[in-house]
């Protein structure tokens, strides 16, 4: 009797638990129907935006057409689902979409529910923007939200398949700006995109995947891109080369630059078409940068042919030591401290390229000259493997031609000996 009552109990706070769970569903299917009627007759009559995408990040979040568009989703007559009395508003105008989007982008208690930590001046950037700029003038050509974003097949930035992926913001960018007629009305060149994909930058991002490269919005911005002005060039370039910045605009150059209006490091190393930097870059030689503005005789000149120089100077002493390190690893002879001695040169080397924004062939100098010291040193121990190698193989050669007479002779002694006794 005792073991009937305890089933009947646990069947009858199960039995209550279930319904409990269905009521609650049934709750919440009320509050947010599962069937979206907007969605449900449109893909019907295979009429869903082209670029509709089901893991859209606003369908993800259970958001429906009508939370943008209005309407009521709960209806399939048509009159009812669209009417304006239901909040309909069907697509937004061009120049209303930005603070269409901020509606909740900029609502920080309703975007706090998705993502605690995203920002919600989207919006307030935008409007300082060229583009944004732009739009509040009239000029619907420009770029708004769902220029970048897509409207129906919006993805997380980490999302590989997102338009704002770091890998495709370029092409995303490119839609605009390769774009010859819509570009002509504004006096914008459309090879940016051909040259980025030629630069540096591009071939680390485009064809090495290095997520680290700069894209478009690292140097422009993102929500308020704008080209950066004569002051910032550098700054921008510096949230990556630090040093590069701080040594450069300590200087006399970087005053003069901007009283010129010359943009910085995008003088001398350009802006979208940025090349790898080498050593001919500085002195006096076809390839300079430097008699781009200075001429023989001035100081400028001067202090540019010392500082190429001692580049110069170093990068054969470490090639030179490099050579014969590769040369010891390869006959196998010990290469440990060798090792050492070049990678302090190496480091030395790539100080010394460094402190070329510096513009003082006396602090290059030293550098390089701590660089040409570790490089020697490295040589001379190399040296000395490979005469040890040598040393030891021709001694081997001695020993082995030496057995081998004592092998010769022994074999005519015991022949000579064999004779005697028959």
């Amino acid at each position: 009797m005792g073991k009937r009552f305890y089933y009947f109990l646990l069947f009858a706070i199960s039995v209550s638990f279930l319904f409990g769970f269905a009521s609650t569903e049934n709750k919440k299917t009320d509050k947010n129907p599962k069937v979206d009627q907007c969605y449900a007759c449109h893909k019907e009559i295979e009429n869903l935006p082209k670029d509709f995408l089901e893991i859209d990040v606003h369908r993800h979040a259970n958001l429906m057409c009508s939370s943008c568009h209005g309407g009521d989703p709960n209806s399939s007559d048509q009159e009812i689902a669209m009417s304006p009395s239901k909040g309909f508003i069907g697509v937004p105008k061009r120049k209303d979409i930005p603070k269409f989007c901020g509606k909740c982008h900029s609502n920080i208690d309703f975007m706090r529910v998705y993502q605690p930590r995203i920002a919600t001046d989207q919006v307030s950037q935008y409007y300082t923007s060229v583009h944004g700029k732009k739009l509040l003038t009239g000029d619907e050509n420009v770029a708004e939200c769902s220029s970048c974003h897509t409207a129906h097949s919006i993805l997380p930035a980490k999302d590989p398949r997102s338009s704002v992926y770091a890998l495709n913001v370029p092409n995303t960018c490119n839609k605009c700006h390769g774009n010859s007629t819509l570009m002509k009305k504004y006096n914008i060149p459309v090879n940016q995109f051909e040259e980025y994909s030629k630069s540096v930058h591009g071939i680390a991002l485009l064809k090495n995947k290095d997520l680290g490269a700069p894209a478009c919005n690292n140097c422009h911005g993102n929500h308020g891109a704008t080209p950066p002005g004569v002051a910032s060039v550098s700054h921008v370039c510096g949230t990556c080369h630090i040093s590069n910045m701080e040594y450069f605009n300590a200087t006399r150059m970087s005053k003069a630059f901007e009283e010129q209006d010359f943009h910085g490091c995008e003088q001398c190393h350009g802006n979208h078409g940025v090349q790898k930097p080498n050593d001919e870059m500085i002195g006096v030689g076809k390839e300079s940068k430097c008699i781009d503005c200075h001429t023989n005789g001035d100081e400028g000149y001067t202090v540019s042919k010392k500082i190429y120089s001692s580049l110069i100077q170093l990068k054969n002493k470490y090639d030179t030591a490099n050579a014969k390190y590769l040369e010891v690893k390869q006959k196998g002879m010990n290469d440990v401290e060798i090792g050492f001695q070049l990678q302090d040169a190496k480091q030395a080397l790539i100080q010394s390229r460094t402190l070329i924004h510096t513009f003082d062939s006396t602090k290059v100098g030293t550098k390089a000259k701590e660089g040409v010291d570790f490089s020697n040193k490295a040589s001379f121990l190399a040296q000395k493997e490979i005469d040890e190698y040598y040393t030891r193989r021709n001694g081997f050669a001695v020993a082995t031609l030496a057995f081998l007479v004592f092998v010769i002779a022994l074999y005519f002694k015991i022949k000579d000996k064999g004779k005697k006794v028959s």
